[in-house]
């Protein structure tokens, strides 16, 4: 299986944005000012697993100090990646340490987890409660690494009452519904709230967004998202989300119907829209080496594909998504802007269900208006 063509210096200044253009560059950095305010962040862990990794390695970029002994003691598996890549300085993508947030408050149903997030990263408190965190806090993030997100609003809910910017993982609701009971909920309180998959935050990502909002290189007609690993469908519910997050990212809400196949370990799911090309999902791609995923975008006058690698490197590209996912946060929290809008959140959770719909009937085209509450279809 062949790699995508590696892009030229010149290709990666123009494509790669600010961080990767100053890096390149290697210039002098002006001195730092000091912020205005520095953000208080809550995090919240959604727990299936012993430790939940959505928190420890997605949000721990808006802590300023990790202890990394203490670190290598509570999680030894994860301590070589974060001494070489996630706490590294050379690293950094002239991003880290963010200068304006600081995690002040971790809550876990797990006290020995929530008490070893509070060693390992200095200055945090345990929280005994959601509703006992909520006032001590400036913004929440809701990091789930396992679950199907049944539990998100009752999490989500306290913060959101008092209008504070809030991250919630995905599947942001365990159903359509559920997506849709926290989007509406947050709109109401006027809360800003952010849900998307890290795909969308790759190095090749935002080259084919700025791609296809540059027009250089004719319209896009086809998206092809593909995940590695295994197929089962309690796992396309949970993973299924990111190739379908990849899609809705470059070709935006509208989606008209849906219809999957399965067949042993692997499933394909063809997306549909009444003014668009169709395009494609795939979960269960063989592979030669673990990139996690692919993903081609088909513009009217080039190809262009890429895997989460930089530089052939999986982790520093999984680095790379992880930092600017919670970046895009951070600017969230600054500005109060969501990023994402609601109705492509909101399909992306139906899309999901309704190509696992489709499964139970002989792979139907499931038209989205058959998933989506009343009032959205």
């Amino acid at each position: 299986m062949s790699e995508p063509t590696p892009l030229s210096r010149r290709e990666l200044l123009t494509l790669g944005g600010t961080a990767a253009a100053a890096a390149l560059a290697n210039e002098a950095k002006p001195q730092a000012v000091p912020p205005a305010r520095t953000f208080r962040i809550g995090v919240i862990s959604a727990a299936r697993q012993p430790r939940n990794g959505h928190t420890w390695y997605f949000a721990q970029y808006l802590h300023p100090n990790c202890d990394l002994d203490l670190l290598k003691k509570h999680w030894a598996q994860s301590h070589p990646s974060f001494v070489k890549y996630y706490r590294n300085p050379k690293h950094h993508f002239d991003l880290l340490p963010f200068p304006d947030t600081r995690i002040t408050h971790y809550y876990d149903p797990d006290p020995k987890a929530s008490a070893e997030f509070c060693e390992v990263f200095p200055g945090v408190q345990v929280a005994p409660s959601v509703e006992a965190m909520i006032p001590e806090v400036d913004a929440v993030w809701l990091g789930d690494a396992s679950g199907t997100g049944e539990d998100h609003f009752d999490l989500a809910a306290p913060g959101l009452a008092k209008g504070l910017p809030t991250f919630c993982d995905k599947p942001i609701g365990g159903t359509p519904a559920g997506t849709k009971k926290i989007l509406d909920f947050a709109k109401k309180h006027g809360a800003p709230l952010m849900s998307s998959s890290g795909w969308r935050y790759e190095w090749g990502m935002e080259a084919a967004l700025r791609m296809r909002d540059s027009g250089d290189f004719g319209a896009l007609e086809h998206v092809s998202a593909r995940l590695f690993s295994r197929y089962s469908l309690p796992g396309w519910m949970i993973y299924g989300q990111h190739p379908v997050w990849a899609v809705l990212s470059l070709m935006g809400a509208g989606v008209d119907a849906v219809s999957m196949v399965e067949y042993k370990d692997t499933c394909h799911a063809l997306i549909t829209w009444p003014d668009r090309y169709p395009c494609h999902c795939w979960f269960g791609q063989p592979y030669e080496r673990f990139e996690y995923d692919r993903t081609d975008v088909y513009f009217r006058k080039k190809l262009y594909s890429w895997t989460p690698s930089i530089e052939t490197d999986f982790v520093l590209g999984h680095h790379y998504w992880m930092l600017h996912l919670a970046d895009a946060f951070r600017k969230m929290v600054q500005t109060r802007q969501e990023p994402i809008p609601h109705r492509e959140i909101l399909e992306v959770t139906a899309v999901v269900h309704a190509a696992a719909r489709s499964l139970q009937e002989k792979s139907r085209l499931v038209k989205l208006s058959e998933i989506l509450p009343d009032a959205d279809r």
